[in-house]
């Protein structure tokens, strides 16, 4: 399927790995040109690599968003190398599991730098980049727990309801310059981070890491884990014209697990 992206230039943070990496490499297959950023050089060598295979333009970045100087040289370096910025992806991601009683202020504080605020200082610095082009998508991705209560996921849970209400907040402002700002919550998805998480879970409660996988299936109607792919094709829709009407929703891609009801 065309997604009518050819020639455009997109931002992926977090983009060397699990989710990011998929969603990446979804744009580069639409012709789309991709700046990635992450924190591991080797990771970030590699996907550079496989999104130039694709017969794109492609430019990594070593940054760490928890850090507003980094986030400010990294918008600033992807302008320059790429000339326009019409798609943002916010996709950096941390994660501590554990209870409550183990988690500190400063993981809390550092989980919304990561999460939160850089999505926040990210999108400030691109927009009057998509402004000066008349158009622009931002998709933000934020975890299930925006949506859902998992007692070894505090810090994701208060990051990502705010990620969730940040984009329709986001949403209304950005639209007079004619930006679309959504969101995709990923269920429980196939990347490294989410097995450490049921590594964690496992020694918690003394149980056998595929029964955990298997326990968490069985709570989603489609009965499987997701793939980063899966996301990625949610980000391409809301990048599309297809979407060019949809802004400041947020979706899940969870295999029917959340229960919720959300108008």
């Amino acid at each position: 399927m065309d997604f009518q992206l050819t020639n455009k230039t997109a931002l992926v943070t977090g983009g060397s790995r699990g989710i990011g990496r998929a969603v990446a490499l979804a744009l580069a297959d639409q012709g789309t040109n991709v700046a990635i950023c992450g924190r591991t050089a080797e990771s970030l060598e590699q996907t550079v690599v496989d999104l130039k295979a694709r017969g794109v333009q492609a430019w990594g970045f070593q940054a760490d968003v928890s850090h507003v100087d980094e986030i400010e040289q990294l918008v600033a370096d992807v302008a320059s190398a790429a000339g326009r910025i019409d798609v943002l992806v916010n996709n950096a991601v941390t994660s501590t599991s554990a209870p409550f009683d183990e988690l500190t202020d400063d993981e809390f504080r550092y989980h919304i730098d990561v999460k939160l605020m850089a999505y926040i200082r990210v999108a400030r610095l691109v927009l009057p980049f998509m402004e000066k082009l008349g158009r622009g998508r931002i998709v933000n991705i934020g975890g299930m727990t925006a949506r859902i209560v998992a007692p070894l996921r505090m810090t994701n849970g208060v990051a990502n309801a705010g990620v969730a209400n940040f984009t329709k907040q986001f949403a209304g402002y950005a639209a007079r310059h004619n930006v679309t700002v959504n969101c995709v919550h990923p269920g429980y998805t196939a990347t490294e981070r989410v097995m450490q998480i049921f590594e964690r879970e496992a020694k918690e409660t003394g149980t056998d890491l595929d029964a955990i996988i298997t326990e968490r299936t069985a709570d989603m109607p489609l009965g499987k884990l997701i793939a980063p792919e899966d996301i990625a094709d949610a980000v391409l829709f809301f990048c599309s014209p297809m979407a060019d009407m949809v802004t400041g929703q947020s979706i899940a891609v969870d295999g029917g697990f959340g229960q919720a009801v959300i108008y």
